[in-house]
């Protein structure tokens, strides 16, 4: 986000075509992505319109605005869910409310087992960094991502043809996250694997990222021949 142009009434679609372009424009023919967390929809819609080779999704936000999860989620995240379907502009006028700081700190808020990664001294500056620089022309990119994170999808997850294997730590307790760990997803999604990380949480991009990039690259593998 940190270079990007805003991009007002941007779908999750009109991002799998801007990321299509961009691997055109290097030469990449449809590369394998990593969508964590609320890039899981992101990475989905990639795949949905086949910009892609293959999909890891990590501690991935499931399609909260379905109709299946109205009625498991916190009150936080319904009423979230609500105001982005009824009355989306005010939606993301909140969404666009939150600082680089703020966003740090709801993840200091995570359970311990993620804590202990996020306020590592190795991990924690550069991270912080990370953060700095997605809201360094504002924070429009991260409202879009969050108001997009809250509503439907305008894409289905049967019709993706691709490999796509979902990554969830056992102990990873956002609400924000799928609800039951991607179990939903492994059914929507045709082929689809999933595994859960016993005894680790929502960090797991960064306490098992050689093993679900080396799983990402060999679905690529295999997907090209």
């Amino acid at each position: 986000l940190g270079r990007s142009d805003a991009s007002p009434d941007r779908t999750l679609l009109d991002t799998a075509a801007d990321l299509r372009a961009l691997a055109a424009a290097l030469s990449l023919e449809r590369p394998a992505i990593v969508g964590f967390s609320q890039g899981a929809p992101l990475a989905l819609a990639c795949a949905a319109i086949g910009a892609v080779s293959a999909v890891a999704v990590v501690s991935g936000t499931d399609e909260l605005a379905a109709p299946a999860w109205r009625g498991t989620h916190p009150p936080m995240v319904l009423e979230r869910v609500e105001i982005a379907e009824t009355d989306p502009i005010a939606a993301e006028a909140g969404f666009r409310g939150m600082t680089p700081a703020m966003l740090l700190q709801m993840v200091n808020g995570s359970p311990e087992v993620d804590r202990a990664v996020y306020c590592h001294p190795a991990f924690a500056a550069p991270f912080a960094a990370a953060v700095e620089e997605a809201f360094v022309r504002g924070p429009d990119g991260f409202a879009r991502d969050a108001l997009l994170a809250m509503q439907r999808w305008p894409f289905d997850p049967a019709e993706i043809r691709v490999p796509v294997h979902l990554w969830y730590g056992g102990l990873d307790a956002s609400p924000l996250h799928s609800p039951d760990h991607g179990a939903s997803l492994a059914r929507r999604i045709p082929g689809a694997a999933r595994t859960i990380v016993e005894g680790a949480g929502g960090a797991i991009l960064w306490t098992h990222g050689a093993e679900i990039l080396a799983a990402l690259l060999e679905a690529r593998r295999r997907a090209a021949t």
